[in-house]
């Protein structure tokens, strides 16, 4: 995503700003952004019980998953 030339301006003022004034700046932008963030419509989520019900795994199929695994990683 490419930055709009508003934000490139602001990027380059802010790196002007001396460590109190970066500190100060963001001590007042956090609030609102906080505020924005707790305003937005959350996703909502696909719950993940019963994600795995009905597969049929045994402890010989995760050994082998394991040992592939760390076969592909040089160990």
């Amino acid at each position: 995503m490419a930055e709009s030339p508003a934000l490139e301006r602001l990027l380059e003022l802010a790196k002007q700003l001396s460590a109190f004034d970066k500190i100060r700046l963001i001590e007042r932008l956090a609030p609102q952004i906080e505020y924005e963030l707790k305003s937005c419509n959350p996703v909502e989520r696909k719950p993940l019980r019963g994600l795995w019900s009905g597969v049929d795994l045994s402890e010989e199929d995760i050994a082998q998953a394991r040992r592939e695994t760390l076969a592909e990683w040089g160990e």
